[in-house]
């Protein structure tokens, strides 16, 4: 199994999936993390610097945040690196990136825990207290 989490140190879980810089990516075998990597992700900087229409934004009037055409554009960019991967564990999301990992198959799991390897481990031990209301 492949557990990535969204971080910008490589140490803690970044608050926000869409800002983050980096997926630590773990590989795991008999409940042993065997492996780590770190991927590179695209973020809202980027696609900001890209954006040309003035009414370009990060949602459409019908289905709210994250949710429009453009979006979903934008979380497969940032869903790239993600392919091998069964769990992704943030500190916060957006309901459309939520949407894109959950078609993709992956497992998000929100959490108030700050530190990378206690998440992982509560996660691996079942103890992970997952935050829902971190989407929004």
């Amino acid at each position: 199994m492949k557990i990535a989490v969204v971080t910008d140190d490589l140490v803690t879980i970044s608050r926000h999936f869409g800002r983050a810089r980096n997926y630590l990516v773990l590989t795991v075998e008999s409940g042993q993390v065997v492996r780590q990597e770190a991927r590179p992700k695209a973020g809202h900087d980027q696609f900001r610097l890209h954006e040309h229409d003035d009414h370009d934004h990060d949602h459409d009037h019908e289905h709210g945040h994250g949710m429009g055409k453009h979006s979903q554009e934008k979380h497969n960019l940032m869903m790239a690196n993600l392919a091998d991967c069964q769990v992704l564990i943030a500190g916060g999301m957006g309901q459309g990136a939520w949407n894109s990992l959950v078609q993709l198959g992956i497992k998000p799991v929100m959490t108030n825990e700050k530190q990378i390897a206690v998440a992982v481990r509560e996660y691996l031990d079942g103890e992970l207290v997952e935050q829902p209301k971190l989407v929004h």
